[in-house]
């Protein structure tokens, strides 16, 4: 049985013991033991780890995992201090810059981000080295969609921050009338110009914290 939280534990019971989850399982065990698989085993969870379900304020959807030597983390976009930020991170942080017209960090590490109660997950929680989406339709879309309707049905006052074609087709999982829902191009390099930069988001997202009476994010923490 898998261990995360008690909290989260509970909330994800019915997920864990599905066949599907099950058949993901099995999965991941014959590729963990003759592939080169990331993140760590042990990090697959750590976006529920850091962010408990009570403290979730926003939700950044990623799509995998980053596939090269360490970057994954189990959080999305964000890799380890000491590692190149990747493209779409380097865009994020341009974004943020522009908005707050603070430089932007030097590390790429979004643990900070995850502590104040932004849930970085990716739709696909595993992936093979050089290979991104290989771990694609094994099963983690399901597990993952679960998690979002949950955050949809028992909290309120999320803002769920959509970025790409991927992302975004996940807002029928999602409770508009209840949850701010945004919306925007991906940040890679070949989408950032199409939409992401002057998003506004980060400032969005604090605006309708702060109207609830929630802290903002401290998005260069």
């Amino acid at each position: 049985m898998i261990k995360i939280s008690e909290e989260w534990d509970k909330i994800l019971e019915d997920e864990f013991s599905s066949e599907s989850y099950k058949s993901l399982r099995e999965f991941l065990k014959t590729e963990y033991f003759s592939r080169t698989i990331y993140p760590d085993m042990h990090d697959i969870f750590n976006s529920m780890k850091v962010t408990p379900f009570s403290e979730i304020k926003a939700v950044i959807l990623g799509q995998d995992p980053y596939h090269e030597k360490g970057q994954a983390m189990g959080l999305s976009f964000s890799v380890p201090k000491g590692i190149e930020k990747p493209p779409s991170l380097v865009n994020i942080y341009k974004e943020i810059s522009s908005e707050t017209g603070v430089p932007p960090r030097t590390d790429g590490d979004l643990t900070g981000w995850a502590k104040q109660g932004v849930l970085l997950l990716n739709t696909v929680l595993t992936v093979r080295e050089h290979q991104a989406n290989s771990h694609k339709g094994k099963g983690w879309e399901r597990f993952t969609d679960g998690i979002i309707k949950k955050i949809s049905d028992y909290k309120s006052g999320v803002v769920f921050l959509l970025w790409g074609g991927n992302a975004r087709s996940k807002k029928s999982l999602i409770d508009g009338s209840k949850h701010l829902i945004l919306e925007s191009a991906h940040p890679s390099p070949l989408s950032a110009y199409n939409g992401f930069f002057g998003n506004g988001h980060f400032i969005k997202t604090n605006e309708y914290l702060m109207k609830q009476g929630k802290a903002p994010i401290d998005w260069n923490k």
